[in-house]
């Protein structure tokens, strides 16, 4: 019966700023009593919604939750997103607060709007849905994100992984990773089996191809957390072994600064824990075995009267050889006659006296160290120069340890070291996988000290007989690379564009 004088409201969207605010109150408030002007009133507010007076356009977003009932729920998800682009902090704080509300009433109508502007709507809009549902879905309380709507968050976003960016795949990897659903055995299985299709791992690995050495990397970055002795790393680290070691030195990377050998090698140390059976095991192994002799050098040939015949020492570099042996003697432990019966005697003779050159070059370092950080402890050891040395005493440490393994007789593979930027973990079995991943997926915190462009500093010890540069010790930033990289893997295909309300 008062149709008309809720029609004369609606109108009021085409007055002046007075009856504009008084429509922007008076639309939602008496919306549900005429369900045959729904669609008029939606489009009204809508349009307050786009007001030139902000405070009008304020007004309007706050009140867009009361049109939420029923089938419209969608539509207002799906307006509110589109709104997400405002650049107006205070409106995008309403927008934010107007999509948690609405996601309370029902989250997969909700999600529902989000998704189909992630995959239709423009750039931008694409972009803060994203970072909308990577930052807010973990507020949300249990009984809002429940079995079925995690279920609609995998499915949808499975749509969206065909088509991502780098950035993207990782904010998706952390939306993901975040589900409750997916954080038993089945789901990390799930989750490496998405990172595994992301990385293509059944193409041709081209090395000059910056964007193909940097779609692995990033990919396999999100799967190492993921890793665990349930979970097996078997898939990556075959790849690893078969395409990327044989291509080490001519990786590209179009990351400035990053030392991409070194940070493959330490990547394929990680995952090495959890390599599962192997098809090709012996020839995996011989493959790494070959780029392990390229950093173990042979003692340069002396004069006869006991001086250096004029060769150079060779440099020593420890933080490749920490990875590629700790590589080894993990998969080493699952063919343990490899060195004794895979090997002929001259090869295993020529290997030992690599083994033996490097752990005298070793044993003076490690003094060295010992004694450059004597004595030193809290403040003194914080400095840049000695969180190095103490970096550098890892590294060695660890070395030592796995060449003692394996010149035992047959080789051993019994000893455990904790790698060198890894943070050390309690000895108790029984710690759960939670807090491991917390840690496996974060650098320690020395990443952030000092300036970035200097995060690769090298130890060089005293010189003598031994010495050359000790390798970069630095702790790569995990997760995406920021910045400089255009949009992502090639870049997305065409989708729709503009407004769709």
């Amino acid at each position: 019966q008062h149709k008309d004088a809720y029609q004369v409201i609606l109108d009021g969207v085409k007055g002046g700023a007075k009856e504009k605010r008084l429509a922007a109150q008076f639309i939602p408030k008496f919306f549900k009593h005429f369900p045959e002007l729904a669609d008029s009133a939606i489009n009204a507010q809508l349009d307050l919604c786009e007001d030139e007076d902000v405070s009008i356009r304020r007004q309007a977003i706050k009140e867009l939750p009361q049109f939420a009932t029923g089938d419209n729920l969608p539509r207002v998800a799906d307006i509110l997103t589109q709104l997400l682009q405002s650049d107006d902090s205070a409106e995008f704080n309403l927008v934010n607060n107007a999509l948690l509300s609405i996601f309370k009433m029902d989250a997969k109508g909700t999600l529902g709007g989000l998704f189909s502007q992630i995959l239709q709507g423009e750039d931008i809009v694409r972009e803060r849905a994203i970072k909308f549902l990577s930052t807010k879905l973990k507020t949300l309380p249990e009984e809002v994100m429940t079995k079925e709507v995690e279920e609609f968050i995998l499915t949808e976003s499975k749509k969206v992984l065909e088509d991502v960016t780098g950035e993207e795949f990782v904010l998706f990897m952390k939306i993901l990773s975040g589900l409750k659903s997916l954080q038993t055995v089945s789901g990390r299985q799930q989750l490496v089996e998405l990172v595994a299709e992301q990385a293509d791992l059944e193409q041709t690995f081209n090395p000059s191809d910056p964007d193909c050495v940097d779609r692995l990397l990033q990919c396999t970055r999100q799967a190492v957390p993921l890793f665990s002795k349930n979970v097996h790393s078997t898939k990556f680290v075959t790849y690893f072994c078969e395409h990327v070691l044989p291509n080490l030195g001519s990786l590209t990377t179009p990351v400035e600064g990053l030392d991409i050998q070194l940070e493959v090698l330490k990547l394929l140390a990680e995952m090495s824990s959890f390599c599962g059976d192997m098809e090709k095991l012996e020839s995996n192994l011989k493959k790494l075995f070959d780029k392990l002799l390229e950093y173990m050098p042979l003692p340069p040939e002396e004069a006869e009267n006991g001086e250096n015949a004029g060769n150079e020492e060779p440099k020593l570099q420890f933080s490749y050889v920490e990875c590629l042996l700790y590589s080894f003697h993990q998969l080493g432990r699952k063919l343990p006659d490899f060195l004794t019966a895979k090997l002929n005697a001259e090869k295993l003779k020529d290997f030992k006296i690599r083994l033996q050159y490097f752990a005298r070059g070793l044993q003076v370092y490690i003094r060295q160290l010992r004694l450059a950080l004597q004595g030193k402890t809290g403040e003194a050891l914080k400095t840049e120069e000695n969180k190095i040395k103490v970096v550098a005493l890892k590294i060695t440490n660890n070395i030592n340890v796995l060449i003692k393994d394996l010149f035992h007789i047959p080789p051993s593979y019994k000893s455990t070291v904790t790698l060198s930027w890894k943070p050390v973990q309690k000895a108790d079995a029984s710690q759960k996988r939670a807090s491991e991943d917390t840690t496996s997926s974060s650098p320690p915190k020395k990443a952030s000290a000092g300036p970035k462009r200097d995060a690769r500093q090298i130890y060089n010890p005293p010189s003598g007989k031994y010495s050359s540069n000790l390798g970069s010790f630095s702790y790569e930033q995990r997760g995406g690379f920021r910045g400089g990289r255009g949009r992502g893997w090639g870049g997305r295909g065409n989708r729709s564009r503009g407004r769709i309300y």
